[in-house]
């Protein structure tokens, strides 16, 4: 633990500066949880905007930026505006704040800032202090890959027609137009995407990339991105199996619903969530919702607030009447102790990076329902290279019941379960234990930091 001293002998400071959404923050909150286990102090700047809770997390200390979004009403729409101006208010005062701490009586040393790929202003404030940034990529190395392929050959994609949409993508097995990972006008891509896009996507002066990811699991595109950056890379996945039990969750979760999964059969329930960010229509919800009933499969639902677009989140009136005490619906979970729990044998997701690790290292089988961003390319790997998900090829009410029945009670669900069971044990073996891809590369990533000047 020598090494991780700095001057007088106190540890070597780590100040990570998340993005502040809910799958961004849980994974950079593992991540502090992590280093500072590894003999670190660690401090969370983050922006004012969704702030992390602190009280979960005793160990980091937590230092609040001004960004400018006040009284903002933020919406999908307003996305990336909102992006640019965190960008550019939250700079002066992370300055400030990472003068101050190198100008303190007791002068702290700060090893390094890591950040999140989307607050790309922070490796200029760093540049200008001389102080070395290391990027996290909080998203998945195939969808990073797919995407860059993408935008150089967006001329030979670009405008598609509608009658390709199922077509395969050009050099980017097994991705089809339907799963672009960048939202669409008239199936041309939209100039703004692909400013935001390039800017994200470039590490500019940082020293190194951290990946919430397993090289066993995306071998081919983290060897393909490394060729392009050039900097060390650190597969240290899955965070949230190295990190504290702590909850890293921006919404109160609803714990009474494991005392309903204590009381259910091994395997049997369906989980049912897309996420912090996504909305559904009020159609949506409605097929959902009788898609469910209809299956005759105990399921938990998470209905959070706000995630029906512009409507009610109300269920159709009958419905509970209907599914009793079959069906649990609650506004938030604790996604990590319902899909460790021995009564949950499906997972119906967005497929967001985070749940998708999740998952697999739960051995849950999905049903994939993509919406945006990364979500399409993880499910398109989910169903067909690593084979552990169903598609739900549409939001309609006989599908989703068919697409349940088949999972949770066919015989091609269970041969789906196998395969996720026999690649989690795979997984935990060859990453997790010591020796393993990701057991190493958190090695080397104290020793990585503890080094820099």
């Amino acid at each position: 633990m020598e090494n991780l001293q700095g001057g007088g002998g106190k540890r070597r400071r780590v100040v990570l500066v998340p993005y502040p959404f809910q799958g961004h923050i849980t994974p950079m909150l593992q991540l502090g949880s992590i280093l500072h286990s590894r003999g670190f102090s660690v401090t969370v700047a983050h922006p004012q905007y969704n702030s992390p809770p602190p009280s979960s997390h005793p160990e980091l200390e937590f230092h609040s930026l001004y960004d400018g979004l006040s009284g903002y009403q933020l919406s999908f729409q307003s996305l990336l505006a909102a992006i640019y101006g965190m960008n550019e208010n939250c700079r002066a005062s992370l300055e400030e704040y990472l003068v101050q701490l190198m100008e303190e009586e007791e002068k702290q040393d700060i090893a390094c800032i890591i950040y999140d790929n989307i607050m790309f202003f922070v490796d200029d404030v760093a540049t200008h202090l001389k102080i070395p940034t290391i990027v996290l990529r909080p998203f998945s190395a195939n969808y990073l890959n797919s995407l860059l392929s993408i935008l150089q050959q967006s001329d030979a994609i670009f405008p598609f027609q509608d009658s390709s949409i199922l077509e395969p993508l050009p050099d980017l097995h097994p991705l089809r137009f339907k799963d672009l990972p960048f939202p669409t006008i008239n199936n041309h891509v939209i100039e703004p995407v692909v400013d935001f896009s390039v800017r994200t996507n470039d590490i500019r002066s940082s020293v190194a990339c951290i990946w919430n990811s397993v090289d066993e699991l995306e071998h081919s595109a983290l060897s393909k991105l490394q060729q392009r950056y050039k900097v060390p890379f650190f597969p240290i996945g899955p965070f949230h199996k190295r990190a504290s039990d702590s909850s890293t969750s921006l919404l109160e979760e609803d714990k009474t619903c494991l005392e309903w999964l204590d009381r259910q059969t091994p395997a049997s329930v369906l989980y049912v969530s897309i996420g912090s960010f996504v909305k559904m229509s009020e159609k949506d919800l409605v097929e959902t919702a009788w898609g469910l009933a209809n299956s005759d499969q105990p399921f938990l639902w998470v209905v959070r607030p706000g995630s029906v677009d512009g409507g009610s989140d109300q269920l159709p009136e009958d419905f509970e009447r209907v599914v009793g005490d079959r069906g649990r619906i609650v506004k938030w979970a604790p996604q990590r102790s319902v899909l460790s729990h021995p009564a949950v044998g499906g997972f119906m997701s967005h497929c967001g990076w985070n749940s998708t690790l999740e998952s697999i290292f739960e051995g849950v089988p999905m049903i994939c329902s993509p919406v945006l961003s990364d979500q399409p390319v993880n499910a398109r790997y989910l169903t067909q290279v690593w084979k552990v998900g169903m598609e739900l090829e549409r939001a309609e009410r006989g599908v989703i019941e068919t697409t349940i029945r088949k999972l949770m009670a066919g015989d091609e669900g269970r041969e789906v379960r196998k395969r996720v069971v026999d690649l989690k044990l795979k997984l935990i073996e060859s990453c997790m234990e010591k020796g393993g891809s990701s057991y190493q590369a958190l090695d080397e990533l104290v020793e990585f930091i503890s080094s820099l000047p």
